[in-house]
């Protein structure tokens, strides 16, 4: 039912950049999605209670350092529903490395010591192993679980290129991938494995798309 429905409107869907009334509903798409990632797992320490609260919190937090540094946050709408969602730093981006030190405060209070620790360091690592000094940080992509495998990522990954086209100075596209699956995904995309990098305990590869 679902898989019609989309095929019927496929032609209908638009991409959009998001607005604050769709923060909570992207934030549960990407829960979804990250859910079982082997870093995050690691980060939050999936073997101790309250791994899920830990991550809810951290993507909230990350979404809302999105959102006050007015960073791209993209979607793919259906008449108002939102289908997917990617967030993207961009080449003049404040807010890489250093951070927010209310982002790090509420992070603390929220994911503990350890995790926030884990995702500056995971951050650090990323960037310093991208090949270009200018560019986009692709840090989430996702689709909700009902719209899956319609071809909806392909669709986002265009929008991620317009978004990309809009800035005359950043070379290019990076994204880190610990699923080899999704690394399929991203090289028919154009992206290229550029280092492996080691982030708590578990690799994950950085790829890079340079600038058409």
């Amino acid at each position: 039912m679902v898989q019609a429905e989309i095929q019927q409107n496929l032609d209908k869907i638009r991409a959009a950049y998001l607005s604050a009334e769709d923060l909570k509903v992207a934030a549960s798409i990407i829960y979804n999605a990250y859910h079982d990632d082997p870093i995050f797992l690691q980060i939050f320490q999936s073997e101790k209670e309250g791994y899920e609260s830990r991550l809810r919190s951290a993507i909230r937090e990350e979404l809302t350092a999105f959102w006050e540094a007015e960073q791209p946050i993209i979607g793919l709408f259906d008449e108002g529903r939102l289908l997917s969602v990617a967030c993207l730093t961009g080449p003049d981006n404040a807010a890489g490395a250093g951070r927010y030190w209310h982002w790090r405060l509420k992070m603390l209070l929220t994911t503990g010591y350890y995790g926030t620790r884990q995702m500056l360091e995971k951050e650090e690592k990323i960037r310093s192993a991208m090949p270009a000094e200018k560019y986009h940080l692709l840090s989430f992509i996702a689709v909700h679980p009902d719209y899956q495998s319609h071809g909806l990522g392909h669709l986002l990954m265009r929008a991620i290129d317009s978004v990309l086209l809009e800035h005359r100075d950043s070379e290019g596209v990076g994204v880190f991938v610990t699923v080899p699956k999704y690394e399929t995904f991203f090289s028919d995309g154009f992206y290229q494995k550029v280092a492996q990098v080691e982030i708590a305990n578990k690799t994950g590869q950085v790829m890079f798309r340079p600038r058409p």
